[in-house]
């Protein structure tokens, strides 16, 4: 059974690098959600960020059930491990099209806007 986890989990929650993002989202937008806490999210946030669904939150697995399978999501953190881990949860889920694009941080410098405050 281990093993079976094992070989499921390296086929999801695909990472895209922030330059390779850049190029998916001129193509499919999709919908972009912030994995992190609350407080995290109202201090600073990519400007496109459509929901700010905290991983850690008893209610994250209701939230996404709430969300269409059939759309593109691209999901961020801090560091990326949030959302490597919220990416494998979607895709669990029957959400098709999840993509984790790394930490804040990485994006910001990448050229992304941010947005600050609440």
């Amino acid at each position: 059974m281990v093993l079976y986890y094992g070989a499921k989990l390296k086929n999801s929650g695909e990472t895209l690098d922030p330059e390779t993002f850049k190029e998916k989202w001129k193509q499919d937008s999709g919908v972009v959600i912030d994995v992190r806490t609350k407080s995290e999210h109202k201090g600073e946030r990519l400007d496109i960020t459509d929901h700010n669904y905290d991983i850690t939150d008893s209610e994250f697995s209701e939230q996404i059930e709430q969300l269409d399978k059939s759309k593109t999501y691209y999901l961020y953190c801090r560091t990326g491990s949030r959302s490597g881990r919220a990416a494998r949860m979607m895709e669990q889920n029957g959400f098709e099209h999840v993509y984790n694009i790394g930490g804040l941080q990485k994006l910001l410098n990448a050229g992304f806007n941010k947005q600050s405050g609440n």
